[in-house]
């Protein structure tokens, strides 16, 4: 009798275990430093500076968006991380490179100060 007690007691612990455990995995995780991450539009992105009449291209920032967290500049290909609104070049030809994400298939380029810069790239196309 006090064998069955105690094995009914360790089953009752062990259900009340079982439990806790599926309530934690069932709460959302809170979101990264940063915010959300993410990925562009695949396809080329083309980079400019505003002008008097008409924009002047800035080759040297071109890249095409290549797959998930994935792009090529000038033949090299770098990743970059897109948290929040924020996209970074975190690899390759263009590391270091900040950007702020305006829209889809529009970015600026954010100064020292944190600020948008003059340069935007926008997605030409999705290839």
């Amino acid at each position: 009798m006090i064998q069955l007690r105690s094995m009914s007691r360790i089953a009752l612990v062990l259900v009340a275990g079982s439990l806790s455990v599926a309530a934690a995995a069932s709460e959302a995780p809170p979101p990264p430093p940063g915010g959300r991450i993410g990925t562009l539009a695949l396809g080329r992105y083309v980079c400019e500076m505003p002008g008097d009449a008409a924009s002047r291209p800035v080759h040297q920032f071109e890249f095409r968006v290549v797959n998930a967290s994935s792009y090529k500049a000038g033949g090299v290909r770098g990743s970059y991380l897109y948290t929040g609104d924020r996209v970074v070049m975190t690899g390759g030809k263009l590391k270091g490179l900040r950007l702020h994400r305006i829209s889809e298939g529009f970015l600026r380029e954010i100064a020292e100060d944190g600020s948008d810069g003059p340069m935007r790239c926008v997605r030409t196309s999705r290839r």
